[in-house]
């Protein structure tokens, strides 16, 4: 009998042993998801972005005081100027930014605070690997319980502290330990086709309809560049369906050739742009451009807002070509079919000292050939140019179609102003279904959006480079690819691999929490010990009690 309540003491005493470390220890959470490391590249000898691929580091957020030797999560929505110097002041390990899945149409607060930093936070390089993903209810969830862990460390009392410290948990952070290299053999594709006056093509002067493709932001994988420049892509291609309308019978051919390129590299200061000219003026005998040049039109950003603002870096000579275009631009966003839009002229110089040009048009002044950029956007400095919130939610379809309305009037107005003498101011060229089709554009738009365009991701056998060459074929005639890579000795742009990683978050306590611990299983053991030394004489006196009573 003895022996028999003793087993049953060690049982109970086991029992309650368990329920204490159920309620201290944590639940089982290991989470893999996938994570994207901010950019890292090189332009113009220039190192700029993330240079640190590997994570492993204790979560805190920003509600920690200390971030030494932490990974910090935060939201975008947690975003701010001075939370980012302290992150990096502080020496953090790491950084995880949720983002939202689907951002609003119109951003306000940290968000639009965000978009208006990317570059900034870009410009320098970074030594701490920095990463994003979109938000899920797991991932929002491991953001609250880090953050309640996190306020717990800033209480009052020490006492307090001591008390989150042990009933918190955390999460561990890792990645995989590999670093990031160079890619090799990067590569830039330019593409483009022309559309042939009336008569002689080298006699004929040529109009250029310019748009760079590819898109940027914080993290190439997340770069999906809805209205810079996917709105542009979208309106050249609607654009050379219309003009391929015009001139496909002799009769109703212009005075001018229209020379269509989609150039690639445009968010590394133009380079596509850059050796497409090279290659033309310097290392081929004969050349469009070469010849004469009306004017050099580039579209970027042209889905959203209620302005038309045409960037120049000088002021149109009266008389000139571009003099004339900009006048019949000016005509039709004036004509009663386009009230409220505003049109103006910016007029910017080019800053030679300085490495980064602002507009698309820029690489085409500094050879002399007549361009200029039209823009919803009065400023190059705007964020959303360059941003991972750049996404389809935030364009506007109904707007992109009345700016392209605009421009292929205010175009066909130019190529056609000898034929159109006498008709009336306000007479449309593309009226109604034969014009601008809202459902093509929109079909594109959403192509487009519908993949990340950074352009380290998109190489030559991309199958949105191999679309688009189709749909030019389709319409122009002598389409050409020029594929561009960086020189071996001076090399415009470098690009690095490591974008993409899976992140694992493991569950963990505080190192302080193995102290206490240890301390709970000696008491507790010290208790049992003491429990089993006393329980023989407890035992004895008690059985004494009994005998003696059965005796009476």
């Amino acid at each position: 009998m003895r022996r028999r309540s003793v087993t049953e003491s060690s049982r109970g005493s086991r029992m309650i042993g368990v329920v204490v470390l159920c309620i201290l220890l944590p639940g089982t959470f290991t989470r893999e998801f996938t994570v994207y490391r901010m950019q890292q590249y090189g332009l113009e000898g220039r190192s700029h972005g993330c240079r640190s691929v590997q994570v492993s580091a204790e979560s805190r957020t920003l509600d920690a005081e200390i971030l030494t030797r932490r990974c910090v999560i935060m939201r975008l929505s947690d975003f701010s100027s001075d939370k980012w110097t302290r992150i990096l002041t502080q020496s953090a390990a790491a950084v995880l930014i949720l983002v939202p899945g689907s951002p609003p149409p119109e951003l306000t607060g940290p968000e639009q605070l965000f978009m208006e930093q990317e570059m900034e936070i870009l410009r320098n390089e970074t030594l701490l690997p920095v990463y994003f993903t979109p938000e899920d209810p797991d991932l929002l969830q491991m953001y609250e319980e880090t953050r309640a862990a996190s306020l717990s460390l800033t209480s009052a009392s020490a006492l307090e502290v001591l008390i989150g410290m042990v009933m918190g948990s955390g999460f561990q952070m890792t990645t995989s330990e590999v670093q990031s290299k160079p890619i090799k053999n990067p590569s830039m594709v330019t593409l483009e086709g022309q559309l042939s006056g009336h008569g002689e093509t080298a006699e004929n002067p040529t109009v250029v309809v310019v748009a760079h493709y590819d898109a940027f932001g914080a993290a190439p994988f997340l770069a999906y560049g809805a209205d810079s420049n996917g709105s542009g892509v979208s309106m050249l291609l609607e654009m050379m369906r219309l003009f391929h309308s015009l001139y496909s019978a002799p009769r109703s051919q212009g005075r001018y050739n229209i020379l269509f390129s989609l150039t690639g590299g445009g968010k590394f200061n133009y380079q596509g742009s850059k050796r497409w000219i090279e290659e033309h003026l310097d290392h081929s005998e004969f050349s469009l451009l070469h010849e004469n040049v009306a004017f050099i039109l580039c579209l970027d950003s042209l889905a959203a807002g209620d302005s038309l603002y045409l960037h120049v870096s000088r002021p149109p000579a009266e008389g000139t070509a571009q003099w004339e275009f900009m006048k019949e631009l000016q005509a039709v966003v004036q004509s009663p079919s386009f009230l409220g839009v505003n049109f103006s002229v910016v007029h910017k110089k080019i800053h030679l000292g300085q490495n980064l040009l602002a507009w698309e048009h820029e690489q085409f002044s500094l050879r002399r050939l007549p361009a200029f950029t039209v823009s919803h956007l009065e400023s190059h400095r705007t964020g959303t140019r360059s941003s991972i919130l750049d996404t389809r939610s935030r364009v506007d379809v109904k707007k992109l179609r009345r700016n392209t309305e605009i421009l292929c009037e205010a175009l066909a107005r130019f190529l056609y102003k000898d034929t159109m003498k006498g008709f009336p101011a306000d007479v449309r060229l593309f009226p109604g279904g034969p014009g601008v089709r809202e459902e093509r554009l929109e079909a594109v738009l959403d192509w487009v959006t519908s993949q990340p365009r950074a352009a380290p991701l998109i190489t030559k056998n991309h199958p949105m480079l191999s679309t688009m060459e189709d749909l030019l074929r389709r319409h122009l005639r002598h389409v050409r690819r020029h594929v561009f890579r960086p020189d071996d000795r001076n090399p415009g742009f470098v690009f690095y691999d490591q974008m993409k990683q899976t992140m694992i978050a493991h569950r963990v306590k505080p190192a302080v929490f193995d102290l206490f611990m240890a301390l709970v299983i000696a008491a507790y053991l010290g208790v049992i010990h003491r429990a089993a030394q006393s329980f023989a004489p407890v035992y004895s006196r008690i059985i004494h009690l009994i005998t003696k009573h059965k005796k009476k």
